[in-house]
């Protein structure tokens, strides 16, 4: 009898873990027109999965269910289902059960999360981040709350040209950057770099001259992740 093969990259949620996407190869789907840069994964082409994954001008996916949940972010293009199209800077759950046909008509690319959500989160929305407001939390830093529940905290946030910002890791944390640069320890994060940080970690960054704007998730490491079911 064949048994799956369950992928494990970046697995290790005890240790810190930079990949700058723009800099790898993209990697074909079973989808013609839809290719992935990979960030981490548990499990084959069910997983556990934190990915970037990019649409060819008029390609679409399969319809599917979220059976694990998904969210993303539109990085570039315009993403489209039948509940609406999604442009730069929209950022959406799909919470466990909910189900959708993706395409794309001008192309899109979107960082994407599967297979992360508690079951007990069942709010199904969307925010434009390019047009909402953002509040000052500190010198240099201001922020836009895109979810929060007892298990994590999702923020957009921007940065002034050489702001110092303390990344601080109780339960875990994500950043990607979505446009302009920071540096980590002499380590050099640009558009489509992501940082996790395990339990416990800390980082001390400081923006690049053009400052950054930073989508981050907290919080969600508090349990260590498993292959989904």
């Amino acid at each position: 009898m064949q048994t799956e093969m369950t992928m494990e990259l970046n697995a290790d949620f005890a240790k810190r873990v930079s990949v700058h996407a723009a800099q790898i190869d993209w990697i074909a789907s079973p989808m013609p027109g839809v290719d992935r840069r990979m960030l981490d994964r548990i499990g084959d082409e069910v997983a556990r999965a934190t990915s970037i994954v990019r649409y060819a001008p008029g390609s679409s996916f399969s319809a599917h269910t979220h059976t694990g949940g998904e969210e993303f972010l539109v990085l570039e293009g315009v993403f489209t289902d039948e509940h609406g199209d999604y442009p730069v800077g929209t950022y959406v759950r799909n919470p466990m059960g909910t189900s959708h046909t993706p395409s794309s008509v001008p192309g899109t690319t979107i960082f994407v999360k599967l297979w992360q959500f508690d079951e007990t989160d069942q709010h199904q929305f969307s925010v434009d981040t390019e047009s909402a407001e953002y509040a000052d939390v500190s010198p240099g830093v201001s922020a836009l709350l895109l979810h929060e529940d007892p298990r994590e905290k999702v923020t957009m946030e921007r940065w002034a040209a050489g702001a110092v910002v303390t990344l601080d890791a109780p339960d875990g944390l994500e950043a990607l950057v979505i446009k302009g640069s920071f540096a980590d320890a002499g380590e050099a994060f640009a558009p489509q770099s992501w940082l996790r940080l395990p339990r416990g970690g800390a980082a001390t960054v400081t923006a690049g001259p053009e400052g950054a704007q930073v989508w981050i998730k907290r919080g969600h490491l508090a349990v260590p992740p498993t292959t989904p079911r």
